[in-house]
Parts: structure tokens; C-alpha cells; sequence
């Protein structure tokens, strides 16, 4: 018999091949791209250009970029924003007049639309993207290949464990082959070994986040830039159709046309309210809903629908959510002459507390003329309570139903300011050009009045009566397209997160060798991408069922029986070669 030696150059370490197998056995249980050298690229544009799109995909600026991301989202939080309260950046900018002009150079008015904010959302997006493609086509060349064969000395793995049979190698491997199937594991024969691989899902979970957090960015940028939101009040027995032209106030993306709005009207037919009335929960709302009868496009067939709180109507892209109720006061205005110059009109008015208290003003434009018969235009400002607590008892409601409502008018007359051009709210007066109707005793001339009640002007300058009261409920529009996209997103997102943080990338080798004395000698030895206690809990209970169809045997100069051979024991890298 020939024998054969190796030798090994005087340079290198004797383990260093060994050193190389296990690296070769362990290789590729990620598919983060390998790292590049490191130092600066040559010099030149394309090797400039080269490591900056290195460093733009790295995971560390990914990280940084999702990080800034979240910190210029901040004073989109805390600074009024023009696309969403002029009113209230207006005010900040008359209250704060050194700040006002470093936040609009610095864009903080319109943070989500500014340019340093869609220059780090879309920096974000190129990075993960040039993140994802690499990642992608290297695990699809996983899945493709095949586990690595077994490295020459398993003891060096960190899971290892072995015993003696007096089974045949070929049907150990056989067992070994069908027992690691039968966990999932990808297997194959591999020389005198069994090599298998297991985990694959964690990568899958890693790149399936990464999607996710792609698809959840451009859903986020297409719902800003095609969203739309209007409010609008409506009085019991009126409608609203679905144009700009109908919305008490409007506010939409970027991109938004007027095309994009959904063809739909409603009606109001009836508000439901009813309030808990005893207990620490007094005046809590117990039923909250509109009753409406609403079409879809010019020649929609008419359907009954409830609104309720976070029950809204669903047409199209656009939700029709229930945001709010309040009363109006029904009042009919006569002149000096007695003739009617507002016949019956309800009155809107906005609530201040959640009792319902109520103010505003009614504005009486055209048709009036004063004793002397010269053309005015009345003003009144109106408090109303739905339930007042009787002479002596503050100007608040008692609670928010019409217990016993009660109307508070102080009357002016001139000019209301509406032929101006400029416009105004219709829940104010402009008291600029308006004098105010005196009483006996000199002061501005008000009373409160109950249902049916009537208040006489001073000087026989008409009259205004109180009639009755309709309910009113405020509806918000909303169209938010992508929002599924983005719910679909998030959750595949989560579970991919998951995937990727407890599912783990393992191997396992199985070796059967005839040894010296003719004895079968099988070797099982795991490696996970991470240390954990799970690769030598697995190795084990994989060794254990092997056990079963290959159970040890003695030693030649052993007497005992092989049903006493203890079961194989997992140990730990530094125990191995004693075993």
C-alpha cells in the first residue's frame, strides 16, 4: 500500500487550511454584501461616483437617513403648517416677528413639502433601494445553490457531538438524509457526509422589510401629494354635492385636481343625539349619528346610510366622516314698517364647550330700512345656551341637549362690511362701521329670549323673534388615496422585521466513517450566523432521533451491552476534541 504525504510551505500556520475550510463552511449564511476594501477609491470621477453610491447603500446611512427622516418630521408636529391652518400661522407669524422669516428661508411653514425634506425622502428611497437589488439577486442565488460540503474536522464548529454504531455508513447518511427532510432542512449526500441548511426565511424577512419600508414611503408620498380634506356644516333637511365650491373650507395635496374628486351628493335628514344624564359621565354622548339619503354621480340611484363616529360613509376613494353638531337658532326679522326681511331663517351657530354653549352672529344684509326709512343692515351677536340654568346662573350651558334653551341677542345696525370685498367670517361681527342700539338706561341694548319670544328694537326699529331650532352636523371629506398600500406596508413590515430577528440561518453536517476497527464512527456538527443557544439545542434533538436508527456501539474491548451506550451529548466548541 502507497502512502501519500502533504506537505505544507514554511510560511504559513499548520491550521491554515483547516482555517480556510471551516471559513469556506461557514461562508454565505448572510447575503449582506461582502465589504470592500477599505481606503479611498482611486482618483477619477468614476471612482469617486463609485464609493459614494457604496456609502449611500450602506445599512449605516440608511439608518442615518431613516433617522433624519424622523427628525425633520418633528417641527412638521410642532410648527403651524400652511397646508393644513393658515389661520394659526398667520397668528404666529404677528406674534413672533424675529423667528417668522428665518422658518420660511429655513421652509419650516411647509416642512413635508420643502427641500430638504423630499432631498432626505428621496435619498432614503435610492438607498434602500441600491440596498435591496444586490441582496436580492445574491439570496435568489442561494436559493438556487446547494448547502457546502463538510468541513475535514467538525470538532471545530461550535454544536458537535459523535458516537459509535455498528450501522453501515451509507445507512446512517440515509437516515440522517430523511430525518434532516424531515425537520426542513435543504439536504444532500456530499462525499462521506451529509451536509444541510436551514433559515432561509430570515433573509426573505429582511428583504420583505425592506420592500415593505419602499412600499410605505411612496404610499406616504402619493397621499400627500393627491389627499384632499373639506369640512362642511349642514342643517337638518339640506344637501351638499361633492365640488369645491361647497365646502366651507379646503385644503389638498400638491398634485390634487378638481377631476380627482369623487361624483357624490348627500342629504341631511336627521341628527340623533341623545346624553348620559346622571353619574360622573353626565352630558357624555350615548347615541351620535346623521341620518342621511345620499347618490354616487349625476343619475346615482338614492340610498339611506347612518353616520356614525368612526363609522363613516364610504364612497370611492372618499370617506364622509360625522366631526361634529351644534344648533341654530331659527329667527324671523322684521323692519321698522313691520314688513319681514328674514322669514324663518335657521342660523348656525359654532359651540364653545362640550355643553353645547353656542355663539355667532346674524347678519341681516338686504331689505331692511329704519324708522326714518333709510336702508341699514342689521347685526346681532348671539349666545345660546340648550339647556340655561335659569336668572342668576352663568351664561353656560347646563347640558348639551334643548332642555331649556335660551337665545341672548345684543343688536347693532350700519353697515356690516360684507360689500367691502374683504372677506369675513359669517360667525362675526365687524363692529367698525356699526353703531350700537342703545336701551332706556344708555348701555348696549340685548336680551334672552325663550322659544316664541320676541325682541323689540328701540325706537320702533323692528323686531326679532325667536321661532324655533334646527340641529346642524359638520361632516368632514376626506380622500386619502394609498392609505391600503400603506396599511399593507406596515403589517408586512412587522412580520418581516420579526422573520429576520428570531428566525436564524443554521447548517448541519452529518459524517459516517468506517473507523480503524471496523466500527461505524458518525460525527454531527452545527454552525448558526450567530451564537446561539439554539444551534446546539437543535444539533441535539437532531443527534437523539439519529440516535434511535443508529444506536451506539461498544468498543471492541468493551463487554457491556450496546443498549447501554449513553445517548450522544451536544458540546461546546473547546470540548469537542475530548469527546
Amino acid at each position: 500500500m502507497s502512502t501519500t504525504s502533504k506537505t505544507t510551505e514554511p510560511d504559513k500556520a499548520p491550521n491554515a487550511g483547516e482555517d480556510q475550510d471551516l471559513g469556506a463552511a461557514g461562508s454565505q449564511l448572510s447575503t449582506a454584501p461582502a465589504e470592500e476594501a477599505t481606503g479611498l477609491p482611486s482618483l477619477g470621477v468614476i471612482g469617486w461616483a463609485r464609493w459614494f453610491w457604496r456609502q449611500l447603500t450602506s445599512m449605516r446611512v440608511a439608518l442615518l437617513l431613516l433617522l433624519l427622516l424622523s427628525l425633520g418630521a418633528i417641527p412638521g408636529s410642532l410648527i403651524p403648517q400652511t397646508g393644513i391652518d393658515e389661520t394659526k400661522v398667520a397668528d404666529f407669524r404677528d406674534r413672533h416677528g424675529t423667528l417668522a422669516p428665518i422658518y420660511d428661508k429655513l421652509g419650516l411653514f411647509h416642512v413635508y413639502s420643502s427641500v430638504w425634506f423630499s432631498a432626505i425622502y428621496i435619498l432614503l428611497f435610492v438607498s434602500l433601494i441600491g440596498c435591496i437589488v444586490p441582496r436580492t439577486w445574491q439570496f435568489v442565488g442561494q436559493l438556487r445553490g446547494r448547502p457546502p460540503g463538510a468541513p475535514r474536522r467538525l470538532t471545530r464548529l461550535p454544536a458537535y457531538t459523535t458516537w459509535r454504531t455498528g450501522a453501515e455508513p451509507e445507512q446512517v447518511r440515509e437516515a440522517a438524509l430523511a430525518v434532516l427532510k424531515k425537520r426542513r432542512f435543504r439536504a444532500r449526500t456530499v462525499g462521506d457526509a451529509v451536509a444541510a441548511e436551514k433559515g432561509y426565511l430570515r433573509e426573505a424577512g429582511n428583504l420583505a422589510f425592506h420592500i415593505a419600508l419602499i412600499v410605505m414611503l411612496i404610499a406616504f408620498a402619493w397621499g400627500q401629494l393627491f389627499k384632499s380634506e373639506g369640512n362642511k356644516l349642514i342643517l337638518e333637511g339640506d344637501g351638499f354635492a361633492n365640488t369645491l365650491t361647497q365646502y366651507d373650507d379646503f385644503k389638498s395635496g400638491n398634485l390634487f385636481s378638481q377631476d380627482d374628486l369623487d361624483a357624490f351628493s348627500f342629504n341631511l335628514k336627521d341628527f340623533t343625539g341623545t346624553y348620559e344624564l346622571t353619574g360622573p359621565n353626565r352630558g357624555t354622548p350615548r347615541t351620535y349619528q346623521a341620518k342621511v339619503t345620499y347618490s354616487v354621480g349625476a343619475y346615482g340611484k338614492e340610498k339611506t346610510t347612518t353616520i356614525k363616529v368612526n363609522e363613516p360613509l364610504k364612497i370611492g376613494d372618499s370617506k364622509v366622516y360625522l366631526v361634529s353638531h351644534g344648533y341654530a337658532p331659527v329667527v324671523t326679522v322684521r323692519d321698522a314698517k313691520g314688513d319681514v326681511v328674514m322669514d324663518h331663517e335657521a342660523v348656525s351657530l359654532l359651540p364653545l364647550d362640550s355643553n353645547v354653549t353656542s355663539s355667532g352672529a346674524i347678519k341681516v344684509m338686504d331689505g331692511y330700512r329704519n324708522a326714518k326709512g333709510e336702508k341699514e343692515q342689521l347685526g346681532f351677536n348671539a349666545f345660546f345656551l340648550p339647556t340655561y340654568g335659569g336668572k342668576g346662573s352663568t351664561m353656560l350651558s347646563q347640558f348639551p341637549a334643548l332642555l331649556n334653551p335660551m337665545l341672548a341677542l345684543s343688536a347693532y345696525h350700519g353697515d356690516l362690511g360684507v360689500d367691502s370685498g374683504i372677506p369675513q367670517s359669517v360667525y362675526q361681527l365687524d363692529k367698525a362701521n356699526l353703531k350700537e342700539f342703545k336701551g332706556s338706561d344708555g348701555k348696549l341694548f340685548k336680551k334672552q329670549l325663550t322659544v316664541g319670544q320676541t325682541m323689540t328694537l328701540p325706537d320702533g326699529a323692528g323686531s326679532v323673534t325667536f321661532n324655533g331650532i334646527k340641529e346642524w352636523a359638520g361632516f368632514q371629506v376626506t380622500r386619502q388615496p394609498a392609505s391600503g398600500w400603506a396599511l399593507a406596508g406596515a403589517v408586512v413590515a412587522i412580520f418581516g422585521l420579526a422573520g429576520s430577528l428570531f428566525i436564524q440561518r443554521r447548517r448541519v453536517w452529518v459524517r459516517a466513517v468506517k473507523g480503524a476497527d471496523g466500527i461505524t464512527v458518525v460525527e454531527m456538527a452545527g454552525l448558526g450566523r450567530s451564537e446561539s443557544a439554539k444551534v446546539p439545542e437543535e444539533l441535539g434533538d437532531l443527534a437523539a432521533i439519529l440516535y434511535d436508527r443508529a444506536p451506539g456501539a461498544p468498543d471492541a474491548d468493551d463487554s457491556a451491552d450496546s443498549s447501554d451506550t449513553p445517548d450522544p451529548q451536544v458540546v461546546p466548541a473547546e470540548g469537542a476534541e475530548k469527546q
